[in-house]
């Protein structure tokens, strides 16, 4: 597809992830968004085959997968690639829409005040839950021989996802469930598509590691 001729404010308001690629590369998406890409990428001198490229790495990530064909170890390579790293770049990109959100729209009755420190609190929590994973839990996965003893890390890992839906409801507290109002502007739209796809993400990402990665290891 060709997204050289789309607005800025359309790719950022429809593709999950495009306003960190924006703001890396100082794109104005929200005063500017009117400007169709090309002009864009003119104006600022951006290598136009390397955001095109960025834009459709976005767009890969909804790829079906089926992931029980995946051995131990190739599951985990992906749970690495396309979750823990991606979720790291989500709320890095969130907590800074949401707290540009909160700055310049905090008297509105349908901002998301508080939503910020959730997502800060939120990825100080997720960070350690994968660090575990990445450091201890995911070498004994990926071993020819797996010990009997992962089942404890396991049952933490498990837990630890029991909370992070709970925070995930607490999203949802915050913003009307994910709900925009009529006249939000494009940062606020961009916010709550991140926010979607993040929720999206992360439910697959405790699904896959839950009911398939855990319960194969645990012979469920």
């Amino acid at each position: 597809m060709n997204y050289l001729n789309w607005p800025i404010s359309k790719i950022a308001t429809e593709i999950p992830g495009a306003t960190a690629l924006f703001f890396a590369h100082r794109i104005n998406f929200c005063c500017q968004g009117h400007l169709v890409l090309s002009d864009v990428i003119e104006k600022r001198n951006i290598d136009r085959e390397e955001i095109i490229s960025d834009i459709e790495v976005l767009l890969s990530r909804q790829t079906a997968i089926d992931y029980h064909n995946l051995s131990n170890k190739e599951l985990v390579e992906h749970i690495l690639t396309r979750y823990h790293r991606v979720h790291r770049v989500q709320l890095e990109e969130l907590i800074r829409l949401s707290e540009r959100v909160e700055e310049v729209h905090f008297d509105k009755p349908n901002c998301p005040n508080g939503l910020a420190n959730h997502l800060k609190n939120m990825y100080v929590e997720l960070e350690d839950h994968m660090q575990k994973e990445e450091l201890f839990l995911f070498p004994m996965l990926q071993a020819d021989t797996i010990p009997d003893m992962v089942s404890g890390p396991i049952s933490v890992m498990m837990a630890d996802h029991e909370a992070h839906i709970a925070e995930i409801e607490k999203i949802y507290q915050l913003t009307n469930d994910v709900t925009l109002h009529a006249g939000a502007c494009n940062t606020w739209t961009a916010l709550y598509l991140g926010l979607q796809a993040f929720i999206s993400d992360l439910n697959m990402h405790i699904h896959i590691e839950n009911a398939i990665l855990f319960a194969r290891v645990e012979g469920r």
